[in-house]
């Protein structure tokens, strides 16, 4: 009789110990050891497999320590380096998390060990609050509570809501940067509101239903409102920069809950301050100096969030199952899905 498979969870902050038990408990006889990493301190990278690694959190030197006998590991944001990958020596890597930027995903490739994400994971939850900033946009909601907090009071009277005149959805054209996952998912629930919609992808397969596939010049040049939902690439960074934001509608509004690397955001403060926008909506922004404050956190005509876009439970716990599935699919002998080194398939080693 084979040996149970023994599987590591490595929790964090964000993404608890907690978020995997009730999918854990479809592995059966699996050994499961758990082990949370208590706060989002980062041990700066000691080796070069860990140099490559970004957007961790904790020590991978316990990561190499906890790993020591493992046959899986399972984590969201817990370093895993060429030492990680050794230690076990591990036969497979669960990382719920769209991008497993936390992986070297290289190394674990030279070692012939499948590495699985979870893509889409975030997908309906960035999807949602995509549609709230639309509507807060649309609805001049960001600069009406402004004015309240700025002025103290309780608005007095019904006449003042005439500063503050919007749009309803059905007058307006949403332009979609990115028909994946998310912009699949931004479609569904904007044609129920009954935006008119048109969309840009650069793979010519990229569809949605009531989707009015355009180039993007086109694109910016008809919508209202302009929401990004691009994966960022070595090749896309400032995707959206002056030339852009020049082409888009004066007074149209713009949206990223992608990566910040795609705005050039000196550029979007420029349009900004112009009036060649008449607003953002940004759940992204790249990070200031050491003690300073963004500046763009303080235009009247911007409303953030903290990266708030995939923090709902419901996406934890999509995380986690589908994380324990790639598990179980290993513990029947199958290939696992959203395998992102394939090639390592074809080697007849991890899942032997």
């Amino acid at each position: 009789m084979s040996q149970p498979l023994r599987v590591l969870v490595i929790g964090d902050p964000y993404m608890p110990v907690a978020a995997y038990a009730g999918a854990l408990a479809s592995l059966g006889d699996a050994t499961v050891t758990t082990v949370q990493i208590p706060d989002i301190t980062t041990v700066p990278a000691r080796t070069d497999s860990e140099r490559r690694l970004a957007e961790y959190v904790g020590d991978p030197a316990d990561v190499v320590r906890a790993a020591a006998g493992q046959d899986v590991l399972i984590v969201h944001g817990a370093p895993v380096s060429s030492e990680v990958l050794d230690a076990g020596p591990l036969r497979l890597v669960c990382c719920a998390r769209g991008g497993p930027v936390n992986v070297d995903v290289a190394a674990a490739t030279e070692r012939r060990i499948p590495v699985v994400n979870t893509p889409g994971k975030n997908a309906e939850a960035v999807a949602e609050l995509t549609i709230a900033f639309a509507l807060l946009l649309a609805r001049a909601v960001p600069r009406a509570s402004r004015y309240l907090l700025d002025r103290g009071s309780l608005a007095e009277s019904v006449f003042e809501g005439s500063e503050f005149f919007g749009y309803e959805a059905a007058s307006l054209t949403l332009g979609l940067v990115g028909l994946g996952q998310v912009g699949r998912a931004v479609a569904t629930r904007a044609r129920a509101l009954g935006f008119t919609l048109l969309g840009y992808d650069p793979l010519p397969d990229a569809v949605a239903d009531g989707v009015g596939m355009v180039p993007l010049d086109t694109l910016l040049e008809r919508s209202d409102i302009v929401s990004l939902h691009a994966r960022a690439t070595p090749g896309n960074r400032h995707m959206f920069s002056r030339a852009q934001f020049a082409r888009m509608r004066r007074g149209a509004y713009f949206i990223n809950t992608a990566r910040e690397s795609l705005v050039d955001e000196v550029a979007l403060r420029i349009a900004l301050e112009q009036g060649t926008l008449g607003g953002a909506a940004l759940d992204v922004l790249e990070r200031p100096p050491a003690g300073s404050r963004h500046p763009l956190l303080s235009a009247p005509n911007v409303f953030a969030t903290p990266h708030i876009g995939g923090a709902t439970a419901e996406t934890l716990a999509r995380g986690a199952q589908r994380a324990v599935a790639a598990v179980a699919s290993l513990q029947a002998g199958q290939v696992p899905e959203h395998v992102v080194n394939p090639q390592v398939l074809h080697a007849g080693r991890a899942l032997a």
